[in-house]
């Protein structure tokens, strides 16, 4: 299985995600944009955002056809300027293509909110695909553990003391697949999780290896393989 992790921020490294909004917005889009029909979502159907309408748009594109899905969504994290995803195409060119769509799409229903114009992200995507079993070791806790610069980014130095704090905002953080990986349902339509869950020994042993994953992960000596932001 091929498997790449890509990322991409805000031009200048401006916010991309101003509220809670926006991140629903995004993360509708990753599930609505992973089709290889075209998609025409504009900002007023998704004006007013939040838990039900997220489920309501969803639904409403389950029950009008199957998708032909371009990737499958292995994990992702938002952050306020970027967003890491985990992806493998299931088609050919699967990634270029949705992530197209994906930014896009996205970037249109930010100008269209946010009354602006021009680039929302700094240029194309970076990508690199995950060659080793080192790198596929320790990438999905890395983009699960990306919060957690928000309140403890020492953990980038492994220099974390209350580990029971960070794994307490882990769960607490709805942006990312983290709370699907270890059995709290948040949005579990937008990811298929059961590769990455097989090869990590299943939802409770990637719960019990969070807190081994903060005390050995050594980001510095990963170097470009985190694609850092």
């Amino acid at each position: 299985m091929e498997i790449y992790h890509t990322l991409n921020r805000g031009v200048d490294k401006r916010e991309i995600f101003m509220d809670n909004q926006d991140r629903f917005r995004f993360i509708h889009d990753l599930y609505v944009f992973n089709d290889s029909d075209l998609i025409n979502t504009g900002y007023w159907d998704f004006k007013k955002a939040n838990d039900s309408g997220l489920n309501v748009i969803a639904r409403r594109s389950i029950e009008k056809k199957r998708r032909k899905m371009l990737v499958d969504i292995h994990a992702f994290c938002l952050m306020s300027n970027h967003y890491h995803l985990l992806l493998s195409p299931k088609i050919k060119g699967g990634i270029p293509k949705f992530m197209k769509k994906l930014n896009m799409g996205y970037a249109r229903y930010f100008n269209e909110r946010y009354k602006r114009k021009g680039a929302l992200f700094e240029g194309r995507y970076k990508s690199i695909p995950v060659m080793s079993e080192e790198h596929f070791g320790f990438i999905p806790q890395y983009i699960h553990f990306n919060p957690l610069d928000l309140i403890s980014p020492e953990w980038r130095k492994n220099q974390l003391v209350d580990y029971q704090k960070a794994i307490n905002f882990l769960e607490s953080y709805r942006w990312s697949s983290y709370l699907d990986y270890v059995g709290k349902k948040n949005f579990p339509s937008v990811t298929n999780r059961g590769f990455i869950l097989d090869c990590f020994g299943g939802v409770k042993q990637y719960e019990n290896d969070t807190k081994k994953y903060l005390e050995e992960l050594d980001i510095k000596s990963l170097g470009k393989l985190t694609l850092e932001s």
